[in-house]
């Protein structure tokens, strides 16, 4: 039997549409799911024990080698997701106006919530990431007060946390959703069966890890940016005064702790 010839362009399309499936779940998916779970540290947070400030501490220690790490891990793929995924979404002809099956349905909403993200993720570099500085009046967050600095900008304006929430939902479904078609893409779930037990579980994924999102997001929008200021633990700390000691020197003692 003679070999089907395979064009260039078919097989050049063939790969770009591999990786951009490899992509979306490894590394932007893993950093999604890693990102939402700091952040959602915040909910269990106080400016007296912040363990989101803790974790943003350990991120932060790669120090020089943390921006290339970025670019190179994540804002890389991510890039060349986006831009790939735009172009699939401009040159497709959905019909779910016409056929109301889930299927076209899912489609449809894969498409809308990856351009959903997209302008998601452009507005949260711009408020909360070093990128955001270059332009102005961007990147308020500072990570040696990352707790207080993000929900600083969280409760700024009303309009803020909605968004997010809604950002994260969709990031959320196009993630999940991703790993069901990707499954399929390469092969691991072939018959209808084992896709539809797949279904069930990455929409419980996606539903379970949207939660944490919004879990996050109202985190920071509650978080008590007053009480979080420079020395608070200390003050906590101080040990109690020798025996003897007056009152008033008690409180010089305690104010040059602060």
């Amino acid at each position: 039997m003679a070999k089907r010839y395979v064009r260039p362009v078919q097989s050049r399309q063939f790969l770009i549409r591999r990786l951009h499936s490899l992509s979306g779940i490894i590394p932007v998916g893993v950093f999604l799911f890693f990102h939402i779970g700091t952040n959602s540290l915040i909910a269990v947070s106080s400016p007296a024990s912040d363990l989101y400030q803790k974790q943003v501490e350990n991120i932060h220690s790669l120090g020089p080698l943390l921006i290339p790490v970025e670019i190179l891990f994540i804002f890389v793929p991510l890039a060349y997701h986006a831009i790939v995924g735009v172009k699939i979404w401009l040159e497709s002809e959905p019909n779910s106006r016409h056929y109301t099956y889930w299927d076209n349905i899912r489609y449809t909403l894969q498409r809308t919530t990856g351009v959903a993200t997209l302008l998601f993720i452009l507005v949260h570099l711009y408020q909360m990431h070093w990128m955001g500085g270059w332009l102005p009046g961007g990147s308020a967050f500072v990570a040696e007060r990352a707790s207080a600095s993000t929900a600083e900008v969280m409760q700024s304006r009303s309009w803020i946390a909605p968004f997010y929430m809604i950002g994260v939902v969709a990031a959320c479904y196009h993630f999940a959703n991703g790993i069901w078609t990707f499954l399929i893409t390469w092969g691991v779930t072939v018959g209808p069966r084992s896709q539809r037990v797949s279904g069930f579980a990455c929409a419980a994924f996606g539903v379970a890890l949207a939660i944490t999102g919004i879990i996050a997001v109202r985190g920071f929008k509650v978080y008590d940016v007053k009480a979080d200021r420079p020395g608070i633990e200390v003050q906590r700390t101080v040990e109690p005064a020798p025996a003897g000691v007056g009152a008033a020197d008690r409180e010089r003692q305690a104010e040059s702790w602060s």
